[in-house]
């Protein structure tokens, strides 16, 4: 179902950071950002930011409010724990197995086998019948991830699967929170947040217990390409089986961001996917430099693969022409380029005031419309200048002292940036997080070319410009 009608006494709330305007009937949020008009009748459901369904009317304005990504889900509801098979690819990692087993109480449990040296055995791992039922698949040779979690996938019999890498250990109340999200008929995968098993240790260990690949952070969000939250790590992800099933598992031929490819899959069939992260997993994560390097690399690579598979969903920049236009004059620190930027920025409020032309405080509207689209360009542009585009950024430095100005500077305000959205209590200060960050950006840049020259496909290069 999933142009399912939300269930009576399903609540949505809207976000807090979502503005109201014109009495209610204007809503300015989400990410990128939306402005949701509503009718008299609608705007009056939600009374003080909550809107709980209890008819055809409801349901509707709650769906669209979801959509739009101004409100957040509050089910009503929870499938059974007994609806759940936990499905866990594993290849050499008995210690971390055994670990994760022993937080899964009552649960059913298949564990995949994906041509470990020392085969996984049914009787070592059934300890003390802690599960409600644990079956053992193996394949005889490696296979992959895909092929693996795919295998377990084809062997669980209930309405839903949770995906868990043999790294990561659940945190108590995981589950439920999670099953909660199925209540909405529409949604077809829901991930909780992961973080870190140490939290202490090196100072690389606390870098990445703030900034993992993995966590994607303190807000609950939507799931959807292009979105704050675009995909979920399939290291723990539950999904409806049969949403799954339907899109034809995860890609074997991927075995690197086959997560990604699986979450716009499920996007483009019409399933709802959630970011939940009030619920939490562990994980194991790797605080050696060279493997963390490695890794962050590796990750780097499969944006090419996507770029194939999903035309122009993985851009590094994404913005309207206006607001590159007037970023780039800008960037070039001469008077005529400040006049030429306040010109671009002054046309583009005047353009989008005729859209709210019947609105209260018309140019109010387009004014933050036009500042909201400024300052999320120029965050994405001080990204990709040190992050994708790093090896162009520092060509450019070598050959011109204003450029090299402006590199360091932005090399220092993002990673100062990051820091601040993403910190942690005891974790680094400013100075060795942004030093992390930009070696983080440099091993991701790198797998990114490394990807795309091997393949001959720059399209994960590519940035993508709208009118608008």
């Amino acid at each position: 179902m999933r142009d399912g009608r939300l269930p009576d006494g399903f609540g949505v709330r809207i976000d807090p950071r979502v503005r109201t305007l014109s009495n209610g009937r204007v809503l300015l949020g989400g990410s990128p950002t939306r402005m949701v008009m509503l009718a008299p009748a609608a705007a009056a459901m939600i009374g003080d930011g909550f809107l709980r369904v209890s008819d055809p009317d409801s349901a509707t304005v709650a769906r669209r409010l979801l959509d739009s990504g101004v409100a957040n889900p509050r089910p009503m509801s929870t499938p059974s724990a007994a609806d759940v098979t936990v499905v866990i690819p594993v290849r050499d990692n008995h210690e971390g197995l055994l670990r994760l087993m022993r937080a899964l109480r009552g649960l059913r449990v298949i564990v995949v086998d994906d041509g470990s040296r020392v085969p996984v055995r049914h009787a070592e791992i059934a300890v003390d019948e802690l599960c409600a039922s644990v079956a053992v698949v193996r394949h005889d040779a490696p296979r992959g991830p895909s092929a693996a979690r795919n295998a377990g996938l084809a062997a669980a019999t209930t309405d839903f699967v949770a995906f868990l890498d043999s790294d990561v250990v659940p945190r108590k109340g995981w589950l439920e929170v999670v099953l909660s999200h199925f209540s909405d008929p529409s949604v077809g995968l829901v991930a909780p947040r992961i973080v870190a098993l140490e939290p202490e240790g090196s100072a690389l260990a606390r870098y990445e217990r703030a900034r993992s690949s993995l966590d994607l952070g303190r807000r609950e969000a939507p799931v959807f390409a292009g979105g704050p939250v675009s995909y979920v790590p399939s290291a723990a992800v539950v999904a409806r089986r049969r949403a799954v099933l339907d899109c034809g598992g995860f890609d074997e031929a991927m075995h690197v961001a086959e997560d990604v490819d699986l979450c716009w899959r499920l996007q483009d069939a019409g399933w709802r996917l959630r970011y939940e992260p009030v619920a939490r997993v562990a994980h194991d994560h790797r605080v050696t430099l060279r493997k963390w390097f490695g890794r962050k690399l590796f990750y780097g690579t499969g944006a090419t693969e996507l770029a194939s598979r999903h035309h122009g969903k993985v851009p590094p920049v994404a913005m309207a022409r206006s607001t590159l236009l007037a970023l780039l004059l800008a960037a070039s620190g001469t008077r005529a380029g400040m006049v030429g930027a306040l010109v671009t920025l002054i046309t583009t409020v005047v353009r989008l005031r005729r859209l709210f032309v019947d609105l209260d405080h018309p140019t109010r509207l387009a004014a933050v419309f036009a500042a909201r689209g400024t300052v999320g360009g120029a965050r994405q542009l001080a990204s990709a200048a040190v992050r994708h585009y790093w090896p162009v950024t520092l060509v450019a430095v070598l050959f011109s002292r204003r450029i090299r100005r402006l590199a360091l500077a932005i090399a220092v305000a993002e990673g100062v940036r990051d820091w601040v959205e993403h910190r942690e209590p005891g974790g680094l200060g400013p100075v060795r997080y942004a030093a992390y960050k930009r070696i983080d950006d440099v091993a991701y840049g790198t797998g990114l070319w490394v990807g795309a020259v091997s393949h001959r496909d720059p399209r994960a290069l590519v940035p993508r410009l709208g009118n608008q």
